[in-house]
């Protein structure tokens, strides 16, 4: 017996424990709301933000999550995702920019530079993020197989060719920097999350390398056009994630994951993914833009003013 009539052990169709992948679905669902959340860091009332939180990942996540992984209209079009990179990445991404439009720029934003505080810390969190990726991609294979191990070396690659391709633009720009590097690494691994089961490494490459300049100059067009998202989910995660999406649809191929893209002759392929993004990028903003606005007119979604300055300086203070 299990919980709700979810079994203790695997099946035919599932091969590890129903409860183990309730789990392992569990995780792709906080870590989506945390990247969300992470474009208005220092803004949200911790109310508004649980509030929030319930709804969107009722509301948002779990519909999108059914449509591509449970057997709704975007599988049945053929659209492939192997470990979240619409569900998780490109959701999470354009939601946290519909978020950020609604509660308004940070005190301060645009009058003085606000940089991170520890730059020590944040290439240990990229390095541990980068490790923990492996769970994400090689678990998504459900079993310890080839596939499992396809997807762990195609992560690292996709990963290594996103950091070095942001530094590289970025040093064309004349401001290279190790923290423009590791954002180039987490955009390679954001590009090959929904690819790491259908390609190989060659296109790996292709994917991390593309996904770092691609996401690299949606970064600079957002400081263009003055949009306080903090952490850049929208450049990185969710550009990275429409890169990535469409990335599958060009170069899966079946040796890898019984699917073929674009460049070996499969054009439906191409097309369902470029549906799936579409769709993932209007249902994810719009609702999310309305439910913002909804409990910003009711409860509120922003700190007040002397709160607001308070938390500038416990972050001064670091």
């Amino acid at each position: 017996m299990g919980c709700f009539g979810i079994g203790l052990n695997s099946t035919e169709e599932l091969t590890i424990p129903h409860l183990g992948f309730v789990v392992f679905q569990l995780t792709f669902a906080v870590i989506t709301l945390a990247i969300l959340v992470s474009g208005i860091a220092e803004r949200a009332k911790i109310s508004a933000f649980i509030v929030f939180g319930l709804l969107w990942t009722t509301i948002v996540y779990d519909p999108f999550a059914h449509w591509l992984w449970g057997g709704g209209w975007l599988a049945n079009i053929g659209a492939l995702d192997f470990a979240g990179g619409m569900v998780v990445h490109v959701s999470s991404g354009f939601s946290a920019l519909a978020l950020a439009l609604v509660i308004g720029k940070r005190r301060g934003f645009g009058e003085y530079s606000i940089e991170p505080h520890n730059i020590p810390m944040t290439l240990l969190g990229a390095a541990l993020l980068w490790f923990g990726w492996f769970g994400f991609n090689g678990g998504s294979a459900l079993a310890a197989n080839g596939l499992a191990a396809n997807a762990l070396l195609v992560t690292n690659i996709a990963a290594a060719a996103g950091a070095l391709s942001w530094l590289f633009a970025s040093w064309l720009g004349g401001k290279p920097s190790s923290l423009g590097m590791v954002s180039g690494a987490i955009a390679g691994l954001v590009a090959i999350t929904p690819a790491a089961g259908y390609v190989d490494v060659l296109s790996s490459i292709v994917v991390g390398g593309v996904a770092g300049i691609v996401c690299y100059r949606a970064l600079l067009f957002r400081i263009r056009k003055g949009l306080d998202e903090s952490l850049d989910a929208w450049a990185i995660h969710g550009i990275g994630g429409v890169w990535g999406a469409i990335a599958t649809g060009i170069f899966a191929n079946e040796v890898i994951g019984g699917y073929n893209g674009l460049i070996y002759g499969n054009v439906d392929q191409f097309v369902a993914q470029i549906i799936c993004v579409i769709s993932a990028v209007i249902y994810a903003f719009i609702i999310t833009f309305i439910l913002a606005k909804i409990i910003d007119y009711t409860i509120g979604l922003r700190v007040g003013e002397e709160e607001g300055i308070r938390r500038l300086g416990h972050i001064a203070a670091w």
